[in-house]
């Protein structure tokens, strides 16, 4: 099973693409998690947004960031992978591919994100580590991680 990447500006995703990239944030991020928050956060407009497609269907995502908008690094946020496609290890495809995207398009390799505590390990494993206590974000535990 192969995975196609994509990388888009807001103004270049289609109407289909940005509808189906909503529905997978919400469905994990506010129903899995159960977290009722507001994801359209304004920052969409000026995010670079790298998705990933199996079979016709938008199964990963995350957004792009340059530095100064989230942080004062480049970011990456929004990391999601499609609940029946976990077992693909496509979250880790997708940080790599998120990192590449990050030096191409932006000539940064100094890179901060705010994790999720439970996903620390995973954002290791591509080189970040934690440089923050444990926070709350919409009552989820969060660290910053930076890579450098």
């Amino acid at each position: 099973m192969k995975i196609q990447w994509q990388i888009k500006s807001f103004e270049h995703l289609s109407s289909h693409e940005l509808y189906d990239i909503l529905r997978l944030r919400s469905a994990i991020f506010v129903v899995e998690q159960n977290c009722v928050y507001l994801d359209i956060d304004g920052k969409d407009k000026v995010a670079l947004h790298l998705f990933g497609t199996f079979d016709g269907k938008i199964v990963a995502y995350s957004r792009l960031f340059k530095a100064g908008i989230t942080f004062d690094n480049a970011s990456i946020g929004r990391v999601v992978v499609d609940t029946n496609y976990r077992n693909q290890k496509w979250g880790h495809e997708l940080m790599k591919e998120a990192i590449i995207g990050i030096k191409n398009h932006f000539g940064e390799s100094k890179i901060t994100i705010g994790a999720q505590l439970y996903l620390k390990k995973f954002y290791e494993s591509h080189g970040f580590i934690q440089i923050s206590e444990m926070y709350l974000e919409d009552a989820i535990p969060h660290i910053e991680m930076k890579k450098e």
